[in-house]
């Protein structure tokens, strides 16, 4: 059995959307075209860097769009300005638009253009108000916590 269908899942789910669009991308991604090739490269415990294999594209022929956790890479060759007769072409020049489903708060910190490869640096940021935070435990008698309204008054009588 090759094929999943997520549609009963979500039949009686209300907030989950997200989720099937990733599934269905995650399929969409194993059954698609695999052009151009590329690497993803876990360097630190936050970083990452997408490695695409661009050969033969210009920093001009490139776009890198970061909207909504996805990261879409498109390259779209400039026409030739002169006609070439090709006995063999196998360096591929035709326009691309490959997707990345980035998790939560990976954010895009840059991308460079060095032979022919195009890597693009990734960072998790997670924002404070979200990192686990260490509460203080206070001793009984040196510190009085602030109740609000009438606990503060139950608990006083």
């Amino acid at each position: 059995m090759n094929a999943f269908e997520s549609a009963p899942l979500f039949r009686s789910a209300i907030g989950f959307d997200r989720l099937a669009r990733l599934m269905d991308t995650a399929r969409a991604a194993s059954e698609g075209p695999s052009y151009p090739p590329y690497n993803i490269e876990h360097t630190a415990d936050d970083s990452y860097v997408l490695t695409v294999a661009v050969a033969g594209f210009g920093p001009d022929e490139l776009e890198i769009t970061s909207q909504e956790n996805v990261l879409l890479v498109r390259g779209k060759a400039k026409e030739d300005a002169q006609a070439r007769h090709y006995l063999y072409r196998g360096i591929a020049g035709r326009a691309f638009e490959r997707r990345f489903v980035l998790a939560d708060h990976i954010h895009v910190e840059g991308a460079e253009l060095a032979n022919g490869l195009l890597h693009v640096a990734l960072k998790r940021q997670v924002p404070e108000a979200l990192k686990p935070r260490r509460i203080d435990i206070g001793i009984g008698g040196s510190s009085r916590l602030a109740i609000d309204g009438e606990k503060a008054d139950q608990l006083a009588a």
